[in-house]
């Protein structure tokens, strides 16, 4: 199932909000009704509601930037299931969900990114990915953009990259990935899909001006049709549709 949702008027919900499989996270401002068999959390992020871009999950962890106030990182923490795991890192590429792409078992990564963090000073940015997320890890670019969580979006079922990505590039990080990809755009041609979209196993939410065709491309490659039974569809229509407007 595929939703055309705004947050606050604005289409690039993939800016506001971060999508997982045991969890959500919304930018402060938006309604609290939302899908129900999910925790939703309202937070922000260094002050910020660009939450989207500035941290990067999965249902087994949450990384967020060195710029989260405390107060910001213990209300996540008390949020999020106790089984995810939330670690603040101290990376140059501070927005993470630009310079990280994942689902919950592969990563790929900037290629410049930090091999040394400051706070945690003996591991590498990379081994706490790792282990924060429970991920293989690889550095790569989407068509040759290095802001590789700016250019695709990932879940377990697949993934959608950059418009420009090759079909020799696809089959590479298909290898890698283990999920079958597609070159895509949302938003009436935006090739910044990440801030346009979010998506798990069994939703995707894109912005209002999402095509049919780019609806199609999206429920396609990430078996999105048949991901959820329809009573559970209808109650997070209502929901969602509520929650991002």
């Amino acid at each position: 199932m595929t939703v055309r949702v705004q947050f606050e008027n604005n289409n690039e919900v993939g800016v506001f909000s971060k999508l997982t499989n045991s969890y959500c996270l919304v930018a402060i401002g938006g309604s609290e009704n939302f899908y129900r068999t999910i925790p939703v959390i309202h937070a922000s992020v260094g002050g910020c509601r660009i939450i989207g871009r500035l941290c990067v999950g999965n249902k087994n962890g949450l990384l967020v930037p060195h710029t989260t106030t405390d107060i910001e990182l213990q209300h996540i923490r008390n949020s999020l299931p106790d089984k995810v795991k939330v670690q603040r890192i101290e990376e140059r590429l501070s927005a993470l969900g630009n310079v990280i792409s994942c689902n919950d078992y592969v990563a790929l990564v900037h290629p410049d990114l930090d091999r040394a963090s400051i706070i945690l000073r003996y591991n590498e940015t990379e081994e706490i990915l790792a282990d924060t997320l429970d991920v293989e890890v690889f550095r790569q670019t989407v068509a040759s953009n290095v802001l590789v969580g700016s250019y695709s979006v990932l879940s377990n079922q697949g993934g959608l990259v950059h418009p420009k990505t090759s079909i020799q590039d696809q089959d590479e990080l298909s290898s890698l990935l283990q999920v079958p990809l597609a070159a895509g755009t949302v938003n009436r041609g935006s090739d910044v899909i990440a801030a346009g979209m979010v998506v798990n196993d069994w939703v995707a939410f894109c912005g209002m001006d999402t095509t049919s065709t780019e609806l199609s491309v999206i429920e396609s490659v990430f078996k999105l049709n048949d991901a959820s039974p329809a009573a559970i569809a209808s109650t997070m229509r209502a929901s969602l549709i509520e929650s991002m407007s």
